[in-house]
C-alpha cells in the first residue's frame, strides 16, 4: 500500500504540465513569431542604410554626409584605422551617392537606388586586395538624360487634360539622374510613335514629387515607392482615370512586351498570328472567309503587332483578315514571284481571286494606316452583304451614295455560289465596272452613246456593282431571281448545291425614294398597332428588280444596264415597297467583339488577385507586425493567466453533507398535489379512503350467496 501510494502523484504532475503547455500554446507561438520577425524578417526589410554605414542620422544634408566622410577618411590617411576592403567600398560608396543631389532625392523620398549593384561588383573585383588599390570614383555622375530631350513631360495642368480624356493613356515616371531611363529612352520613343492615334501618352519626372507620389506605391507605412525602380509605367484603361483604375507594367521594358501589354490588358484588342512560308496558305489564306480582304504584314524584326494594326484588326473585322510573316532573306524570292514583295516592312492586300496583289513598301504610322485601310477595306467588287448593303446603297432603308438627296439609284449584283464558274463572272463584272469608269475604253469600243447612261450613273455614284453569295443569302437571292418562268432554274443560284451545276446570274435593283411621302409619314404619327406594324413592313425607297439573261459578254452587259438604267431614269415604272427579306450575317462575331467587356473584367479580376498577394507580400515587411504580435501574446498570456489563476468553485461533491428534512419534499408534493387536485371529482382511479366500505345490494349476486 505505501508503495502505490507513492506513485500516484507522478501521472498527476506530467500531465498537469501538460495541460499547462497546451493552455499557453497561442501566446507561445504569437511570442516565437514576435522574436523571429524581429531577428530577420525586420533585418532582411531593412537593411542598413548609406546613412548608417557614414553614422549620421537619416535623411541629413549632403554638408553632413561631407562632414562624417572627412573624419573617417582623416583616420585612414592618419594610419590610425586601416579600413577592409569590404568597409571602404560601403563607405565610399554612401558618400558618393550621398552627395549627389538627384540620387540623394530619390532615395530619400521613394528609396530608389540603381547603383547598389556597384557594391557586390566592386567586391568582387579588389577581393583579397588592398583599399587603395581600388580605382575611385566607384560611381558615374554624370547626367545620365539630358534634361533638353523632348520626353512629352507632363505637368498638372496637362494631368488635368489627360484625365478629362476618355482615351486611354500610359504614363513614364523617370529620373532625370537614372541611366536605367536612359537606355529605356529610345525604347520609349518608339512606344510612343506606335501608341499615337491610340492613347495618350507622357512622362512625369521624379522631382514632380506631387505627381510621382501619386502614381508610386504605397507600403503599409504609407512611404510611396516603386517596386521595379525607374523608369515606371503606369496606364489608365479607357473612361477610367480615377487611382483606382491605375494599372502597372511590371514585365520586361522592352517595345514588344509594353505595346503588347497595352494593346491586350488596357485596351482587349485581339493578337495577330505570325505564319511562316508553309502555314500562310493552309492556315490563314485558305481558312479566311472568301468576301474579306486579306492583308498581310511583312516584318524584320518579329515584333508583334502595334497597337494601332490591332485596333484596325478589331475595326475593319467584317471585311478583312489579317495576318503577320517574318522576312526572313532566304524566302525572299518566293514572297516576291508570290507577292510581289522586295522587302520588310510591306504591307500585302489580297482581294479578288484573280487580282494583282496591292503592295506597300515602308513602315506606317497609326494615319496613314487609317488611310490605307480605307482604300483597301473592300474587294474590287464588294460582296453584298448585312454590314455593308447601306454603305454599298443596296438597302431600301438607307441611301445612295451619291447622296441622301439621290431619288434614284441602282445596284447591280452578281448571285451565284462560290465555285470556278462564280469567278469567272466576277471578273466580267468588274471589266464591266472597269470600262464604264475608264472614258476612254468605251470611246475605243465605239459605245459612248449607248453605254453613257452606266458610265453616268457610276461616275456619280448612282450605280454600285456587288456580288451576292447565292448559298448563305438564300433568301434575298430567291426573292430577287424568283418569277414564274424561270422559278425551277434559281436553284442552281440559290441556296445550297444539289449537284455540280452552278449558273451566276445578274439582276439590278432600282431604289427610288418618295420624300414627300416620307415627310408626311414623319408628320403624322400611327394610331394604332396595325399602323405601326405595317410602317414598320413597308420601305422607305420603292425598289424594282430586272434580271439580266443575256449572253456573258462585257458589252452586252454594259449596254443591258445603261437600257435600264436609262428607262428607270425618264419613265414611270411599276415598282414595288414590300419588305425584302433581311441579309444575313455570314460571320459570327470574333471574341473581341461578342465579349470584350467580359475581358476586361476578367482581367481586372486577375490583376485585382495580384494586387491582393503582392499587399499580404508588402505587410509581412511592416516593422509594426513584430510589436503587434508581442503585445498579442502578453495580452493572450495575461487573459489566460488570470482565468487559470482563479479559484476553483466547490463542487457537490467536495460540499460537507447537511441533514435533509424528508418531510419536506413530500408536504410540498402533497400541497401542490391537493391544490391541483381541490377541484377535480373523483375517479376509479384515485386511492379509496382509510374508512371506505362497500355497502351490499339486495339484488346483488353477493346476496345469493
Amino acid at each position: 500500500m505505501p508503495r502505490v501510494g507513492s506513485e500516484t502523484p507522478a501521472p498527476s504532475s506530467s500531465s498537469s504540465m501538460a495541460s499547462t503547455i497546451k493552455a499557453y500554446s497561442v501566446p507561445l507561438l504569437l511570442f516565437v513569431a514576435a522574436v523571429f520577425y524581429q531577428l530577420f524578417v525586420i533585418p532582411k526589410s531593412f537593411p542598413v542604410s548609406h546613412y548608417d554605414v557614414l553614422g549620421i542620422k537619416r535623411y541629413s544634408s549632403i554638408a553632413d554626409a561631407k562632414e562624417a566622410y572627412e573624419k573617417i577618411s582623416s583616420k585612414w590617411n592618419s594610419g590610425n584605422e586601416v579600413p577592409s576592403t569590404d568597409d571602404f567600398i560601403k563607405i565610399q560608396y554612401a558618400y558618393e551617392f550621398l552627395t549627389n543631389p538627384s540620387w540623394k532625392s530619390n532615395y530619400d523620398i521613394f528609396g530608389i537606388d540603381e547603383h547598389i549593384h556597384v557594391i557586390d561588383r566592386v567586391k568582387g573585383k579588389y577581393a583579397g586586395e588592398s583599399f587603395s588599390k581600388i580605382k575611385l570614383p566607384l560611381l558615374d555622375a554624370t547626367v545620365s538624360v539630358p534634361e533638353d530631350v523632348s520626353l512629352n513631360v507632363i505637368t498638372h495642368k496637362d494631368f488635368e487634360s489627360i484625365l478629362k480624356d476618355t482615351r486611354p493613356s500610359l504614363i513614364q515616371v523617370f529620373s532625370f539622374g537614372s541611366k536605367r531611363c536612359a537606355q529605356f529612352l529610345a525604347v520609349w520613343k518608339r512606344i510612343v510613335f506606335l501608341l499615337d492615334g491610340v492613347a495618350n501618352t507622357g512622362s512625369v519626372e521624379l522631382g514632380d514629387l506631387q505627381l510621382a507620389a501619386y502614381f508610386a506605391e504605397k507600403k503599409p507605412t504609407g512611404q510611396p515607392f516603386f517596386r521595379n525602380g525607374l523608369p515606371s509605367l503606369v496606364a489608365f484603361p479607357p473612361d477610367c482615370k480615377t487611382a483606382d483604375c491605375v494599372i502597372r507594367f511590371d514585365g520586361e521594358l522592352s517595345v514588344d512586351a509594353v505595346t503588347d501589354w497595352f494593346s491586350t490588358t488596357i485596351l482587349g484588342l485581339p493578337r495577330i498570328l505570325y505564319y511562316s512560308r508553309d502555314t500562310l496558305v493552309p492556315k490563314f489564306l485558305s481558312k479566311s472567309s472568301p468576301h474579306k480582304v486579306r492583308v498581310i504584314f511583312f516584318s524584320k524584326t518579329g515584333e508583334r503587332a502595334a497597337p494601332f494594326v490591332r485596333q484596325a484588326a478589331q475595326s475593319y473585322w467584317a471585311y478583312a483578315s489579317f495576318a503577320f510573316v517574318l522576312w526572313q532573306e532566304e524566302d525572299s524570292s518566293f514572297w516576291w514571284n508570290g507577292l510581289g514583295v522586295e522587302s520588310a516592312p510591306a504591307i500585302v492586300f489580297l482581294k479578288d481571286p484573280g487580282l494583282k496583289p496591292v503592295v506597300y513598301h515602308g513602315s506606317v504610322n497609326s494615319s496613314r494606316f487609317s488611310t490605307i485601310m480605307e482604300q483597301n477595306k473592300q474587294q474590287e467588287l464588294p460582296q453584298l452583304r448585312s454590314v455593308t448593303s447601306v454603305e454599298l446603297g443596296c438597302d431600301a432603308h438607307g441611301f445612295s451614295r451619291a447622296g441622301v438627296d439621290t431619288t434614284t439609284w441602282y445596284c447591280a449584283v452578281l448571285a451565284g455560289r462560290l465555285g470556278p464558274e462564280f469567278d469567272k463572272m466576277r471578273e466580267t463584272m468588274r471589266r464591266v465596272q472597269e470600262l464604264l469608269s475608264n472614258d476612254g475604253d468605251l470611246k475605243e469600243a465605239d459605245k459612248v452613246e449607248s453605254f453613257s447612261p452606266a458610265a453616268a450613273a457610276l461616275n456619280s455614284r448612282r450605280l454600285t456593282f456587288a456580288w451576292l453569295d447565292g448559298e448563305a443569302q438564300k433568301k434575298y437571292c430567291y426573292f430577287c431571281l424568283h418569277s414564274g418562268n424561270s422559278s425551277e432554274s434559281i436553284y442552281d443560284t440559290c441556296g445550297p448545291r444539289r449537284d455540280m451545276a452552278d449558273v451566276p446570274r445578274i439582276f439590278i435593283v432600282r431604289y427610288k425614294r418618295n420624300f414627300t411621302e416620307e415627310n408626311l409619314k414623319v408628320e403624322t404619327k400611327p394610331k394604332g398597332i396595325w399602323d405601326t406594324m405595317k410602317g414598320d413592313d413597308v420601305a422607305p425607297a420603292s425598289q424594282l428588280v430586272a434580271r439580266y439573261n443575256g449572253s456573258d459578254e462585257t458589252l452586252q452587259i454594259i449596254e443591258w444596264i445603261s437600257k435600264i438604267i436609262k428607262d428607270g431614269d425618264s419613265r414611270d415604272l411599276p415598282s414595288f415597297r414590300t419588305k425584302t427579306p433581311e441579309l444575313v450575317p455570314e460571320d459570327a462575331d470574333p471574341i473581341w467583339v461578342r465579349g470584350a467587356q467580359k475581358v476586361l473584367s476578367k482581367i481586372t479580376i486577375k490583376q485585382r488577385i495580384h494586387g491582393i498577394i503582392t499587399g499580404i507580400y508588402d505587410r509581412l515587411g511592416d516593422p509594426r507586425n513584430g510589436p503587434y504580435l508581442l503585445l498579442g501574446a502578453l495580452m493572450s498570456f495575461g487573459a489566460i493567466w488570470l482565468r487559470r489563476s482563479r479559484p476553483t468553485p466547490p463542487t457537490q461533491s467536495n460540499q460537507p453533507s447537511q441533514p435533509t428534512n424528508d418531510e419536506s419534499r413530500p408536504k410540498r408534493r402533497g400541497r401542490a398535489r391537493a391544490a391541483s387536485n381541490k377541484d377535480k371529482s373523483p375517479s376509479v382511479t384515485d386511492v379509496d379512503p382509510k374508512d371506505a366500505f362497500q355497502m351490499p345490494f339486495s339484488d346483488s349476486d353477493s346476496g345469493s350467496e
